[in-house]
């Protein structure tokens, strides 16, 4: 083969090496390796990023959607979740007492939209998390919102795809009464391991601080005022966060001029079929998101192109929650309860998706897209 295109790789220039190189030997001089000032500036840098009036940073994404659904004291109370998310979205509301019930998805858009929020509402429902997609802010949002509002439920955002991501000039993480990010080695940006909670709720922003330092009142106290855990952000990590917010709009640039290659050039092929960007919406591209023919086999298509040196990411998701022998066991679901969202994720493909990527590595897949097609 050629050369070989990875489905995603981390962004660290040299010269955001070497000041990661300096930033852990302060920390590591200081003596203060956890909740200390890299931790407090990366929050407000985040915070200020999103427009909100709080950030918290945790160990991971999961931790922030964790810490979110026990800030609502869940007692067996309902939270609608979409089937294609990661299964830390609904294990999260177990984890906290509730019950995840989970909704089928726009088929358009890979999203939860106000029709099936509505279909899929009880009496028991307390809230709603919303998944933004590959990047993809949910386009029905502001409806889904405002939903919520009129029936006092809460709304969260699963933002774990979404940083920088907007709608009308309006962050992903600002929608909701709390937004919940993952800074995994895959994302748009990332700390190694990480997380961040976005509120506007002062309350909210309290319960998180405490919950995930073990439930004590303060840093500096022994009191402990609730149950928590060890879910805080290293000082390290928090470096590591900083060094590539600093290098946020470069990151989403790039991200952007690629899909629009991508755009252009699968608008050009048949048997294949770019997810479309809703006017208003700026995604960051965590995933370039392209839809097979039906009459094609994704493992095939793959398999075939991963010889060519083209490897694909994962897809968001496949197959859906609802079909993974875990959530079949505890909530009885089972195939053809969400028929959209078992017809597309199937048919789901994610290109080599990654910021250093070059130009000619994106011509390189869309020449190893023809090819293949080329032979269907």
């Amino acid at each position: 083969m050629d050369r070989v295109v990875p489905p995603v790789k981390p962004y660290f220039p040299d010269e955001d090496i070497e000041q990661i190189k300096r930033d852990v030997e302060r920390i590591l001089r200081s003596g203060m390796l956890t909740l200390h000032t890299y931790t407090k500036e990366f929050e407000t840098q985040f915070a200020e990023m999103c427009g909100v009036k709080h950030a918290v940073a945790v160990n991971s994404g999961t931790s922030a959607l964790e810490i979110a659904m026990k800030s609502y004291k869940l007692g067996g109370d309902e939270v609608l979740v979409p089937t294609n998310t990661f299964s830390a979205t609904a294990a999260a509301v177990l984890f906290a007492g509730g019950k995840p019930i989970f909704t089928d998805i726009d088929p358009r858009t890979l999203c939860m939209d106000a029709e099936n929020v509505q279909k899929y509402m009880t009496s028991r429902t307390r809230g709603v998390i919303v998944v933004h997609v590959g990047g993809l802010i949910c386009p029905e949002i502001n409806e889904i919102r405002d939903i919520c509002e009129d029936r006092k439920l809460f709304l969260i955002e699963d933002a774990a795809h979404a940083h920088g991501s907007t709608f009308n000039g309006k962050h992903a993480g600002t929608f909701g009464d709390v937004g919940c990010f993952s800074f995994y080695p895959t994302k748009v940006m990332t700390t190694g391991e990480g997380g961040m909670i976005t509120t506007n709720d002062d309350e909210v922003a309290g319960i998180a601080k405490v919950l995930r330092d073990q439930g004590k009142e303060s840093f500096h106290s022994d009191r402990i005022v609730r149950l928590g855990y060890n879910w805080r952000l290293p000082e390290i990590g928090a470096a590591i966060g900083l060094t590539q917010l600093r290098r946020f709009p470069e990151i989403i640039e790039r991200r952007n001029k690629l899909a629009m290659f991508y755009n252009e050039e699968l608008g050009k092929i048949d048997w294949i079929e770019p997810l479309k960007v809703p006017e208003g919406i700026r995604s960051c591209y965590y995933k370039y998101v392209c839809f097979l023919d039906s009459d094609l086999t994704r493992d095939e298509f793959k398999q075939r192109l991963r010889e060519k040196g083209v490897n694909c990411g994962g897809e968001v998701y496949w197959p859906p929650l609802h079909l993974q022998p875990i959530y079949k066991e505890l909530l009885k679901t089972r195939g053809g309860d969400f028929p959209v969202a078992e017809d597309v994720c199937r048919r789901m493909l994610c290109l080599p998706m990654y910021t250093q990527m070059g130009m000619d590595d994106a011509e390189y897949v869309v020449e190893k897209i023809r090819e293949t097609l080329s032979k269907v």
